[in-house]
């Protein structure tokens, strides 16, 4: 977390850190909200040590790329600069600028809107338990990595920094946020997903699965897509050639996202007491992975 001329630290997540204008008191009372990325890797709902070097920068760029992308659908973005007089001025400190969007402050609503367009993780793991994915049935015969039949839309009710987030069903977001509100973010997640997905696999990307935040605009009330958007860090990202060349899931799911640091964790730590430090070859080949994807996808 940066000391940054003008503003002031308000939040930190597991990895970014919020801060306002100074002289506003918080997030209720600011019209700007400066989000800046860190290093820093999450995984099983801890922070793990050390970082990774240049991922911020990198998440940020992905972010607002895909936001450019998705023109049709609202999002928190304002301008990071403004004209005094002839002068452009740069409202993005330089200390973070790179790794930092300026955004709007939402009511931001409790739910994380994952949507599954492949068969994997926690996914895989309830689907051979029970031949069902957050409680929606499959048809039987799906092997890990598979594509489903149709994306599903599988919200989760978004915990408190450092308590585990937990799937909820759509009834459940009904009872949250009002029936309006739920089938509005059922209907822009799976949207957002299949334009992002349409646009990887023209990239020769697979998005495998993702998940959306989604705020009120506190002036009009429209609801607006936040956060980061298709990320590294938000999504699993797969290489579409050997995905269609693999014969096994190992080989099908060459990922472009943070599963090498969540593989690696879980064949060395039981999950109790504090994660042990990622080895320098697991950080730099993810350092290596999110750079790929970035280069994959927008071409710079």
């Amino acid at each position: 977390m940066s000391e940054l001329p003008g503003w002031v630290h308000v939040y930190s997540g597991k990895v970014r850190d919020l801060y306002v204008p100074e002289g506003a008191t918080g997030l209720a009372d600011t019209d700007s909200v400066l989000v800046v990325a860190s290093d820093r890797v999450s995984a099983f709902d801890h922070v793990l040590e050390p970082g990774i070097p240049g991922k911020g920068d990198l998440l940020t760029t992905l972010s607002l790329w895909w936001f450019d992308q998705l023109d049709d659908v609202p999002n928190h973005l304002i301008p990071d600069h403004v004209l005094s007089g002839e002068r452009v001025v740069e409202r993005i400190p330089a200390a973070v600028s790179g790794r930092s969007m300026l955004v709007k402050p939402l009511d931001m609503f409790p739910i994380e809107c994952v949507v599954r367009g492949y068969l994997t993780g926690s996914g895989w793991a309830e689907y051979r338990a029970s031949q069902s994915v957050c409680g929606i049935p499959l048809p039987a015969g799906l092997e890990n990595g598979d594509r489903l039949p149709e994306p599903l839309y599988t919200p989760a009710w978004k915990a408190p920094l450092g308590e585990h987030d937990e799937n909820i069903s759509f009834e459940r977001t009904v009872e949250l946020v009002g029936p309006d509100i739920a089938e509005e973010l059922r209907r822009l997640s799976l949207h957002v997903y299949a334009r992002g997905a349409a646009i990887a696999e023209e990239r020769g990307v697979i998005i495998a699965d993702t998940k959306f935040e989604f705020g009120a605009d506190r002036v009009t009330g429209e609801i607006t897509l936040a956060d980061e958007v298709l990320t590294s860090d938000s999504s699993r990202y797969w290489d579409a050639a050997a995905y269609a060349a693999g014969r096994t899931p190992e080989e099908r799911m060459a990922s472009f996202d943070k599963q090498i640091v969540r593989d690696w964790l879980a064949a060395n730590w039981d999950k109790t007491g504090t994660p042990p430090q990622l080895p320098a070859g697991v950080v730099e080949r993810t350092a290596a992975r999110y750079r790929e994807l970035l280069e994959r996808l927008t071409g710079d």
